[in-house]
């Protein structure tokens, strides 16, 4: 059975391989607009992670080890927002206009208004500290969604690495997947309807529906790949950061590959008409223009 999953990882990577940057064969169009490609914005960093767009269409970027937070505007302007972040990692804007923030060197969740005041969202489940919350989705409803996995940290906090969930207005942390091995990135459907969860550890991502009481159901593995941060565009497309950047249409099948000069950590999409992919790639942050634009928030 062993041998057997590995003759078809490594076809499904030989097939990823073979997609060819604009779409893959017998596709019209692919997902990045004709004739581009990556530019770089910036490098230097320590880590890059985390881009939100804000609803200006601005992106708010995470150098994890550097322990900062910057932000991209659409004309290219990079400059600093915030330090002492507390090894900040995935963000996300909320309703209100406010980062949601995966603090994961003090194991919490914050909200970090955008003139730097910051409160505590979630910091604990059953009386104990989180691992290092990386990544996380706030819903249309305002619900929090966040993946706990334990990168470089050593001893566990909690008794695995789970994916949780803040009730609208934090009422209440639920653990709601317990059973993945090392659960990463993730991102919904503007409708709130589906999530996405990318399983690193067991090199799968998963696909569940969204219940009214933010309970998630009807698992289905979406891909055989786990990988690191998530995006969706407006065609319902899904971004996963694996060696490049890979599209996947709704049925799982890889579309595109968007190849860069180092790995990519992240991505999301930006501009005021949604059609500027920014790309976190460790120690650099790079820009594609797309055909198709982002799902709007």
């Amino acid at each position: 059975m062993a041998m057997d999953l590995a003759i078809v990882a490594v076809l499904v990577v030989a097939l990823l391989l073979a997609i060819p940057p604009g779409g893959a064969s017998g596709q019209e169009e692919g997902v990045v607009a004709e004739g581009a490609g990556p530019e770089l914005v910036r490098d230097g960093f320590m880590f890059t992670e985390g881009p939100a767009r804000a609803p200006d269409g601005s992106v708010y970027f995470s150098d994890v080890r550097a322990g900062r937070t910057w932000h991209w505007t659409p004309e290219g302007e990079v400059t600093l927002f915030r330090e002492d972040t507390g090894g900040a990692n995935g963000m996300y804007f909320d309703g209100e206009g406010d980062l949601i923030v995966c603090e994961g060197d003090r194991g919490r969740i914050t909200r970090v208004t955008l003139e730097g005041k910051v409160t505590v969202v979630a910091d604990e489940y059953n009386g104990k500290r989180f691992n290092r919350p990386n990544d996380l989705w706030v819903a249309p409803d305002g619900g929090v969604y966040f993946s706990d996995p334990n990168y470089g940290r050593g001893e566990l906090s909690q008794d695995g690495e789970h994916v949780y969930y803040v009730q609208p207005g934090g009422a209440e942390v639920v653990r709601i997947i317990d059973d993945m091995v090392r659960p990463n990135g993730l991102i919904g459907t503007p409708d709130g309807r589906t999530l996405y969860v990318t399983d690193a550890g067991d090199g799968r991502t998963w696909r569940f529906t969204v219940g009214d009481d933010g309970a998630l159901t009807e698992r289905t593995l979406f891909v055989e790949f786990g990988g690191d941060g998530m995006t969706i565009d407006a065609e319902g497309n899904v971004y996963l950061a694996l060696d490049a950047v890979v599209a996947f249409n709704a049925e799982g099948e890889p579309i595109e590959r968007i190849e860069l000069p180092e790995r990519p950590t992240n991505m999301c999409f930006a501009g005021e008409d949604l059609r500027t992919l920014l790309i976190t790639a460790r120690g650099s942050v790079f820009t594609v223009a797309m055909r198709v634009c982002g799902a709007a928030q």
